[in-house]
């Protein structure tokens, strides 16, 4: 345990030392599809922890990211001189007050009723969105405008990519790794408790209804911080942001991923990123695709990629093992 727990750590520096080396190499067009990689990895990382973690499938967890996405770049356009993290400071905060009062109407909520609930309080935030035409443009959309990070002595051109990228790193990584903590902690442990048995999590002497609220608002605290970022980022926030189907997003990205495995979010949204994007380039039926692929690993890789990796190191250390075992029990010249 102690050995895999070694890799883990040994993989993210690689990563990471991949990750802040790359752009100084890279295209603009790579560091661009890098950056929205970053984005949808916390969003999908949030809403694996209402899924995976604590066991509540959400339809409405797009309305979180909507609603930071429309609150930065409302705010941007309404007071330009909003520094660049008072935009993502609202639009976080404005996801997070909504994530607390929506947590607490499904407070008894669970299975079902708690699904099609978040379905409907998703489909009220978009209707809003397409009707409250002076705040979010309606199905025009609302245009963003990047301001440029003050630090006191430096001001960063928040337009340039690199600039942009590395900010996003920092921040997002920074969420993950505390998402990543949150699942360490006892209240993470709870959350566990929450998924496997209400019951004994009773016994105990917790509260499973107020421990869903908690999961609910923390997640919606997330999804709001990307969705602050994904307008920053397209520079343009349309109803697509709050839909259904950014919903669906999220769900592909985490069964595509891996529910079981922390990182298989992250896993998830850089393969969906990369492969739409390099699906939309070939045609305009590029949704059939993620489809079928989507209908694939349900039925032949449940487990999700990270799952699968995990499966092959598995097998691959089997056969070392046994190599080893065979080379031992082989008798000695002379016996």
């Amino acid at each position: 345990m102690k050995r895999d727990s070694k890799t883990i750590q040994i993989l993210g520096l690689i990563i990471l030392f991949v990750l802040v080396l790359l752009p100084l190499v890279a295209r603009p067009y790579v560091i661009n599809l890098l950056t929205e990689m970053i984005i949808f990895s916390l969003y999908a990382v949030s809403y694996n922890l209402l899924l995976g973690f604590g066991g509540l499938l959400s339809f409405g967890h797009g309305m979180f990211l909507g609603l930071g996405a429309f609150t930065a770049g409302a705010m941007l356009q309404r007071v330009p001189v909003l520094p660049f993290f008072g935009a993502i400071f609202l639009g976080t905060l404005v996801a997070t007050v909504v994530g607390l009062g929506v947590g607490c109407l499904l407070l008894r909520q669970k299975g079902s009723y708690y699904a099609l609930l978040t379905l409907a309080f998703n489909a009220l935030f978009y209707a809003v969105a397409i009707k409250w035409h002076a705040v979010t443009g309606g199905d025009d959309g609302l245009p963003v405008k990047r301001p440029s990070l003050n630090l006191g002595l430096v001001q960063l051109p928040m337009s340039d990519v690199t600039v942009f990228y590395y900010v996003t790193l920092i921040v997002i990584g920074c969420a993950v790794l505390f998402c990543w903590y949150f699942t360490r902690t006892a209240m993470g442990k709870t959350v566990l408790l929450l998924r496997e048995n209400e019951e004994r999590m009773q016994f105990i002497g917790y509260n499973p209804a107020v421990s869903r609220m908690i999961l609910f608002t923390l997640t919606a605290f997330f999804a709001g911080l990307a969705g602050s970022f994904y307008a920053l980022f397209f520079k343009f926030v349309g109803v697509d942001a709050i839909s259904i189907d950014m919903t669906t997003t999220a769900l592909l990205m985490t069964f595509i991923g891996g529910t079981k495995n922390f990182f298989g979010p992250v896993l998830g949204a850089g393969f969906y990123i990369y492969f739409q994007n390099f699906l939309s380039n070939l045609t305009d039926r590029w949704p059939l695709f993620m489809g079928i692929l989507f209908v694939l690993m349900v039925l032949f890789v449940p487990q999700g990629l990270s799952g699968l990796i995990q499966s092959l190191v598995g097998l691959f250390q089997k056969k070392e093992k046994g190599k080893v075992v065979g080379k031992n029990n082989q008798p000695m010249d002379g016996e």
